[in-house]
């Protein structure tokens, strides 16, 4: 949006006077609304207004309404006309500035009405570090603004994870650093903050705002699937889904994305109704494969949809899922010679399981085969033994195939 000189000023002035206004009136969600940058409709206002403005002093004047926040407001005006200007290295270079200062002022406020303008910031913070980190890598740079928003939040996590009502904004920050440790791949970083926020008892988990707890509950969960974690990560991953707001259909198919793979790892197949409303159908077949115990179709599965599997970090989640496909196979045979021979339908032959295993076009020696049998029994996916002298899998005559939600990994 373009402005004449004396227009642009103006604006910039009343921009200038809102800040000034909102700190005085302690407005937070006013302040939060004038900070914002990438996602704002005053940042070409105030671009604009100091690309017109030459009088230097007079801006100085302007800037001292705004105090305490003077030299944030300054910093952060820069900012803004930076990011306009799509030099987004010097963008969040002032951010940073303005931030330090924000947040040093913040810290001498008893109460915690700055809270949104707060939270603004730091979202902006990582944010903007994205931007000037592609900007960096294109220019041939290492980037490493990213990791710098990173440190930088962490102070202001430790300026709000203690006593009293500034805690209440810990948990946001907390979700910003998951998604800046996530994107750089230093998920272990994660656990200092995670300790910080589970362990407490000066505040209760339910007091914190829905959105934060339902960020949180998203990032741990999947931090549990990296883990094989599988009952923690169904427990958090279902709490993300349980208390996320109905009308945001693309956060629902995020946690779904994790959830699913979750919950065929716990033996629960999700309807394909769900899959086709959320647009999900990569599971499609990886579900039909555990229905029928085609482990072919599941390699296929996996091969068709590797890249995406790799970028949601589920592939090796899906992987493990063959053993299902094994379990169920030998369950078929089981049922089959039930209907045959009822008293000996717990005596399954090495044999028979190999031929199943031809006719799905699957080569594998008796060694392989019988490996496979012990992993099955040992991991508690079948209850039984292996006779290694007759070849058999002898199966418990009392439910020889438990419930996958129910089963616990030997350690």
């Amino acid at each position: 949006m373009a402005y004449g000189g004396y227009d642009a000023t103006r604006r910039l002035g009343d921009y200038i006077s809102s800040v000034a206004d909102a700190i005085s009136a302690q407005n937070g969600a006013q302040l939060s609304a004038l900070l914002s940058v990438s996602r704002g409709s005053y940042c070409n206002v105030v671009a604009s207004g100091l690309d017109q403005n030459k009088d230097v002093n007079r801006l100085a004047r302007q800037l001292e309404r705004a105090a305490p926040l003077a030299e944030m407001l300054g910093q952060h005006m820069r900012c803004m006309q930076c990011y306009a200007n799509r030099r987004y290295s010097d963008s969040y270079a002032a951010l940073e500035k303005s931030a330090n200062a924000f947040l040093q002022e913040f810290r001498n406020w008893e109460s915690a009405w700055a809270m949104e303008a707060l939270h603004s910031v730091a979202y902006e913070l990582r944010t903007i570090a994205e931007m000037a980190d592609r900007e960096m890598a294109a220019s041939g740079k290492i980037p490493d603004k990213l990791k710098g928003a990173g440190s930088f939040l962490m102070k202001v996590f430790g300026a709000l994870a203690g006593k009293g009502p500034k805690r209440v904004g810990a948990l946001f920050v907390t979700c910003q650093l998951f998604k800046i440790y996530f994107k750089l791949g230093t998920v272990h970083l994660c656990r200092s903050v995670i300790r910080s926020i589970e362990t407490a008892r000066v505040f209760d988990f339910e007091e914190f705002p829905v959105r934060d707890r339902v960020t949180y509950m998203y990032y741990t969960g999947r931090l549990e699937v990296f883990n094989d974690q599988f009952k923690q990560a169904d427990e958090k991953l279902m709490y993300s889904l349980v208390h996320c707001d109905p009308l945001k259909r693309n956060n629902i198919r995020m946690v779904l994305k994790y959830l699913i793979p979750v919950k065929l790892s716990l033996g629960i197949m999700p309807s394909k109704s769900l899959l086709e409303e959320y647009n999900l159908l990569e599971y499609k077949e990886v579900i039909q494969s555990l229905l029928t115990g085609d482990i072919r179709l599941l390699r296929q599965a996996l091969q068709t949809n590797e890249d995406q599997f790799l970028r949601s970090g589920v592939y090796l989640v899906l992987e493990k899922l063959e053993l299902q496909c094994y379990r169920r196979l030998l369950r078929k045979i089981y049922n089959i010679q039930k209907q045959k021979d009822p008293g000996r339908a717990h005596q399954v032959k090495l044999d028979s399981v190999m031929k199943a295993l031809k006719w799905l076009n699957i080569e594998m020696d008796a060694d392989e085969v019988e490996c496979v049998m012990a992993i099955l029994i040992y991991r508690n996916y079948v209850k039984g033994y292996f006779s290694h002298k007759s070849k058999v899998v002898v199966l418990s005559k009392q439910d020889p195939f438990p419930s996958l939600t129910t089963r616990v990994n030997p350690t």
